[in-house]
């Protein structure tokens, strides 16, 4: 899997790879994650991600909506419910990043360990260096 340079009109080269920055962008995983659980209101989902501007959020369930992960549904009522659930392919992709997340929370002990590795010899390097 190559991974391509935009051209010049700001379009992938390659498709997969936009498609891959709005799913694992900071706010998409936090979105698909949330989403997997149960459909919300928005006002219900920016309190579920946490610390998102209500901009961020609404681009980003655009992008996924455009994607065609996340289906917005807009009841006519008064006053207006608008409620994001997650459509197949939206749930495919949340459970691969659900998937990630667990990863990354099994192995955090051993990514600590290699980040105070590194900054140890970061400092080591840098002690000799100005000596």
């Amino acid at each position: 899997m190559a991974v391509r340079m935009r051209n010049t009109d700001g379009e992938a080269m390659c498709p997969y790879r936009l498609v891959l920055e709005h799913v694992t962008s900071r706010w998409g995983v936090l979105v698909l994650i949330a989403l997997a659980e149960r459909p919300y209101r928005f006002s219900e989902l920016r309190r579920a991600v946490g610390r998102v501007s209500e901009k961020m959020l609404t681009q980003t369930l655009q992008t996924l909506e455009r994607d065609g992960l996340v289906h917005r549904d807009a009841k006519p009522v008064i006053p207006p419910r608008v409620d994001y659930s997650l459509t197949a392919l939206g749930r495919e992709a949340a459970e691969q990043v659900a998937a990630l997340a667990g990863w990354t929370e099994r192995r955090m002990d051993a990514v600590l360990e290699a980040r105070a590795a590194y900054d140890e010899a970061r400092a080591g390097a840098d002690e000799r260096a100005r000596t």
